[in-house]
């Protein structure tokens, strides 16, 4: 099982930025790929951002050129970089680890974005 915790949520106006971070722990050798979901209310969850472990990306259109996703040498913390930040992009940020056949969700942080 891989533990995942994530952090750097809050408020922030519209056009602003924030980095948030997903500290994985555990098993942490099996994992192909650690992306961002977000899920706002109402809304299903949606995939933000992916790296795989080879250190490919992909984006959500939506957050294409606003959003960088990144990671540190050890690849147990991901990054999300979010610039450019839109009232839409309000939700709660969820960390996954791909680890196929088996998954691991972090508890997610909340974005609001708003005046």
């Amino acid at each position: 099982q891989v533990q995942l915790v994530e952090s750097g949520g809050g408020l922030v106006q519209p056009g602003g930025s924030l980095r948030l971070s997903c500290a994985a722990s555990g098993s942490i050798a099996g994992i192909i790929s650690m992306s961002w979901h977000r899920q706002a209310p109402g809304k299903q969850r949606e995939l933000v951002a992916r790296i795989t472990s080879d250190g490919n990306t992909n984006y959500a259109d939506s957050v294409k050129g606003r959003f960088t996703i990144s990671r540190d040498n050890g690849k147990t913390t991901v990054y999300l970089q979010m610039n450019s930040l839109k009232p839409e992009d309000t939700a709660v940020y969820y960390c996954y680890a791909n680890r196929w056949p088996m998954a691991d969700w972090g508890k997610g942080t909340l974005v609001t974005v708003s005046l």
